[in-house]
């Protein structure tokens, strides 16, 4: 499992930058995925270029299929076929397929409607607490950052203002921002 992680505190040069993007998950919103490949042919893409052997991958595959609840049936379909949710599911198992140690989400839900992402988030808290990996989700959700993660960072103009647990964003903000933006997604609820 050391090899795995041996990149960790590697600069990112062009030198470093295949190694360190083979150690990451990648999921953007709406799933990023190529509108000519199947649903598999998208979760497959990371091991085929990787080498690995046509059974290892449909088995991979099937695995992570379970894991997310997406039949084989829906894996033959194309991107315009599916869901949003559903293409959130294939982006995610793609970004799984190599078993990289960390994931980085990019706003993997902001295009869904509130039913769909309701769900997504709750499949996702269960799935990041059994897989065991470092999760960077990316997201303008406070609740969403709240429900699925464990130190939220709050950021403004690419800097950091707040770092800790949304309990201590909420009761002691460092900054006159972190209210602001608490309150701003508070007060759209409420409208």
């Amino acid at each position: 499992m050391k090899d795995r992680y041996e990149w960790i505190g590697t600069p990112v040069n062009e030198a470093t930058r295949a190694t360190l993007v083979k150690g990451m998950g990648y999921v953007v919103q709406d799933g990023g995925l190529y509108p000519h490949l199947t649903a598999f042919d998208n979760v497959a893409l990371p091991a085929q270029v990787s080498g690995w052997p046509t059974a290892r991958t449909r088995a991979r595959a099937a695995e992570l299929g379970e894991m997310v609840g997406l039949d084989e049936d829906t894996l033959r379909r194309y991107p315009r076929e599916l869901s949003g949710g559903q293409r959130q599911r294939v982006g995610l198992m793609r970004a799984l397929m190599l078993d990289p140690p960390i994931l980085l989400l990019d706003e993997p839900l902001g295009a869904l409607d509130p039913i769909v992402r309701a769900e997504l988030q709750a499949q996702l808290k269960s799935l990041f607490q059994t897989l065991g990996k470092t999760v960077v989700l990316v997201t303008h959700d406070i609740r969403e950052a709240a429900l699925l993660g464990s130190v939220i960072t709050l950021m403004t103009a690419g800097r950091v203002v707040q770092r800790g647990r949304f309990a201590d964003l909420l009761e002691r903000p460092a900054a006159p921002f972190v209210t602001q933006f608490l309150t701003a997604q508070t007060l759209a609820t409420e409208r």
